[in-house]
This record gives structure tokens, C-alpha cells and sequence, in this order.
């Protein structure tokens, strides 16, 4: 998953930390780039801010290739493997720290202005940085907080490297990465905006002590948890509403997750951006999701669901679309089917339509969407024979280079769009008007 920016970087990484909302926290940002995603993380956790200065040390001429790291307190980290490949000798690697010893000073000064550093004795100290390569600065940086007294380090990084998790998780007490890679490249390639971050913004995102939320395009908007009944069960879910919202998109996970699917979670954003509402949903309880029998049961799914949409236009008093992600695309076929499910539009990323009765695919009125990876070819040959089926306006859209889980760079980005792009082309879509099949 390539994520948009460091902001929301920083939000779907928070919700990986909604543990530690209410302790005795203190996050700590990495500058420059680990500010922002500190700063949310801060913000949505209720923690203090403040900001860990580090420096990479970098071989001479290729510096971007760190031979080891250094923080405040005198802290040294060195990596020998890298200055044996490089030929650095003493000489080359004081050189090298004193300029970055420099730098890390000024910085220091500079950032904080002379604030005191937040006290970190006693307490559980969460790092964070926008991603993670080598590990090197990383390490420095926990190493300082340990020195600081921390009780806890969780470093917490929204993309690294899977070896510089690994070794990391024997200095700090945890690690948290959503993506961990074997093969990463540059953090940079996971971001569609990754402009350097300046000095002066550091110093304002400290200042607040974390960022005000963005204001998307439509305005403020409301964002609750909520309890919704359904079809004999109470499911949780989370209800984001922006202001004006034309229409809700209720999120039919697959492989039984739940509302906190990072993937359906990253779509959501994108969509609130776009003015419409959300509700990410569980449509199984937990003890429901530990026998893999409910996850497939398609029918009880698509009753969930069903309710859960009658429940959001009294609620809300929006017309509602479905976005189905798996087995949960097959669920949403199967509501939308119902004769008063009056659903506007249906959205599927690497589903299973398939697995919807014949009866449903036919019966079915609401524009559909159906996204699948081109190198998902056994998923891409069953949506085809789905949709072959269906007599409502649907269309395939194939996204190049990507996989069932659209994992790659880039390729999650293009689902959200191409959600976002039919939703709002079908909004005023009557649901009763004459279908017609589009290739």
C-alpha cells in the first residue's frame, strides 16, 4: 500500500498505537520527515509531542548509505559491516561525526527553542519516523530515549525494511510496522508525496504540539464509533460524515477482518476527501470471526450488512453504496440484490462475486464496479464469469502490476480513485431506471 503523505501516514499507523490512548505516553518524532506522522500520531493518541534529534552518519561522497548514527547525550551507533564495505578508516569516521555532531546541535536549538525536553522518566516513549531502512538512526534514536529513562519504547514506523524490524524488536520493547518489506527500496517509493519537510515546519508542528486536523474539501465532519443491530447481532463500526455528504458507502470487509482493515481504511480516507461518508463495519462478532465457517457464509453477510444500511438511511437519511473487498464483495452483490435495499452504486476491490448466487447477479440493478489485479489472474477469470452474469451497468477495470492484496506501489492509490471516481459518478443513479452492461 502506497500511502498518500506523511499525514496519513500518521493516521493509519495511530490506530495500530489505539492501545496506548489514556497512558502515560510521550511521542517523539524523528526529524525532518518523522515529524508530521509523530504529530498525528500525537494528536489522535491525546499524548505530548516533542522531537528526537538524530543524525545518519553517511559515507563520504555517497552519504545517503548510512555507516551509523548519532544522537544527543553523546549516543553512537556504528554499523561494521557498512564501514568495511566502504574502506572508512578512524580518521574518515570522526570527520564525518563531528560535522554531524555540528548539525545535530544547531538542530537541537533551533527546533526547541529553548523549551525544556519533555520528561520521558517512567514513561512509555513511542519513536516515530516514516519509514524505516537500515535501522541505524533508529537505533540511535532508542537508545537516547533509554538513556532518558523511558519504562516502554515502541518504535512505531508506517513502512520498513522486514531484517531492520527484526533486529530492532532487541532494542526496543516493540516494534509496530504495517509494512514491513523484504524487498523495500526507498521509503520514498511508499509515498505519492514526499516533499522534504523544513526546518521551520518542525518547529511550528512542535509549537502546537501537533497538528489541527486537515480540513478536507467538504468541510468538518463527524467521526464516531458506533454500535449497529443487525441481523441478530450488534456489530461495531466507525461513521465518518463530512459535512454536506451526498451519499455513504458501508465497507463489506473480507477473510473476516473488520473495521480496522488497513486497506478499507485507506479507501475510506480517500472518499471522505472527496466529500462522501463512510461506515467501516464489522459483520461478525468476535466469537462469530473465530469459526472460519461464518466467514464464508456469504447470506448471513449480506443480511448484516443489509441491516446495517437500512440502519444508516434512518440514521443519516443518505442514500448508501457498498464497497466489497473479497468474500465481503460477494456479501454487498447479495444486498444490493435484496428488492428494498435501494443501494446507488457497489464498488469490489479483489473480490469474490462469484460467490454471490446466480439469482443475485441477475437481479442485480445498482452500477457496478469490479477491480481487480492484472497478475490476480484466477480472481480476475471469476469476476469475468460474474459479471457475464449480471444484466445492471458494470464494468472491470484492471489494475496493472498488482496482486490480490494490492500490496505493490501505487496500486491501492488507483483502487481509491477509481472508488472514488464511480461513486460520485453514480450518485444521482436511480435505482429502479433500466440497466444497461458497459464493457
Amino acid at each position: 500500500m502506497r500511502y498518500d503523505d506523511r499525514r496519513m501516514a500518521g493516521r493509519l499507523l495511530a490506530e495500530r498505537l489505539e492501545e496506548l490512548r489514556g497512558r502515560d505516553v510521550v511521542v517523539l518524532g524523528l526529524p525532518r520527515g518523522g515529524m508530521p506522522v509523530a504529530a498525528e500520531v500525537a494528536r489522535r493518541l491525546g499524548a505530548p509531542l516533542d522531537v528526537l534529534v538524530v543524525r545518519k552518519l553517511g559515507v563520504p561522497r555517497q552519504p545517503e548509505w548510512g555507516f551509523g548514527a548519532i544522537g544527543e547525550h553523546g549516543i553512537r551507533v556504528l554499523n561494521p559491516d557498512v564501514i568495511d564495505e566502504a574502506g572508512l578508516d578512524p580518521t574518515g569516521q570522526e570527520a564525518v561525526e563531528a560535522a554531524e555532531r555540528a548539525e545535530l546541535e544547531r538542530r537541537v536549538r533551533s527546533y526547541r527553542q529553548e523549551r525544556d525536553a519533555v520528561p520521558l522518566a517512567g514513561r512509555t516513549a513511542v519513536v516515530v519516523d516514516d519509514g524505516l531502512a537500515t535501522g541505524a538512526t533508529a537505533e540511535a534514536a532508542c537508545r537516547v530515549v533509554r538513556g532518558r529513562g523511558a519504562a516502554r519504547i515502541v518504535l512505531a514506523v508506517p513502512v520498513g525494511a522486514a531484517h531492520s524490524v527484526a533486529r530492532l524488536r532487541q532494542v526496543a520493547d516493540d516494534v509496530v510496522c504495517p509494512q514491513p518489506h523484504w524487498s523495500l527500496g526507498s521509503v520514498g517509493a511508499w509515498y505519492r508525496d514526499f516533499t522534504q519537510v523544513e526546518d521551520a515546519e518542525v518547529t511550528a508542528l512542535l509549537a502546537q504540539g501537533g497538528p489541527s486536523p486537515s480540513p478536507s474539501p467538504a468541510g468538518s465532519s463527524s467521526d464516531d464509533e458506533v454500535l449497529i443491530p443487525a441481523a441478530g447481532a450488534r456489530v461495531g463500526a466507525r461513521l465518518v460524515v463530512p459535512d454536506g455528504a451526498p451519499e455513504v458507502v458501508a465497507f463489506a470487509h473480507g477473510s473476516g477482518s473488520g473495521r480496522h482493515s488497513p486497506r478499507n481504511r485507506y479507501v475510506a480516507t480517500a472518499l471522505n476527501r472527496a466529500g462522501l461518508a463512510t461506515l467501516l463495519l464489522d459483520l461478525l462478532t468476535d466469537d462469530e470471526a473465530h469459526d472460519r465457517h461464518n466467514v464464508f457464509d456469504i447470506l448471513l453477510l449480506a443480511r448484516r450488512l443489509h441491516g446495517a444500511s437500512m440502519w444508516l438511511r434512518r440514521e443519516t437519511g443518505l442514500p448508501v453504496a457498498y464497497f466489497g473487498a473479497s468474500t465481503g464483495a460477494a456479501a454487498a452483490l447479495e444486498a444490493a440484490a435484496i428488492s428494498d435495499s435501494e443501494i446507488r452504486s457497489i464498488v469490489s476491490r479483489g473480490g469474490r462475486p462469484d460467490l454471490a448466487t446466480p439469482a443475485a447477479l441477475t437481479r442485480l440493478r445498482a452500477p457496478t464496479l469490479l477491480i481487480v489485479g492484472s497478475r490476480d489472474t484466477q480472481v480476475l477469470s471469476l469476476n469475468r464469469l460474474a459479471g457475464d452474469r449480471m444484466h445492471c451497468e458494470h464494468r472491470i477495470a484492471v489494475v496493472p502490476g498488482a496482486t490480490h492484496l494490492f500490496e505493490e506501489p501505487g496500486t491501492l492509490t488507483t483502487v481509491a480513485e477509481l472508488a472514488r471516481d464511480w461513486f460520485t459518478a453514480h450518485l444521482g443513479h436511480p435505482t429502479s431506471r433500466t440497466p444497461r452492461r458497459s464493457a
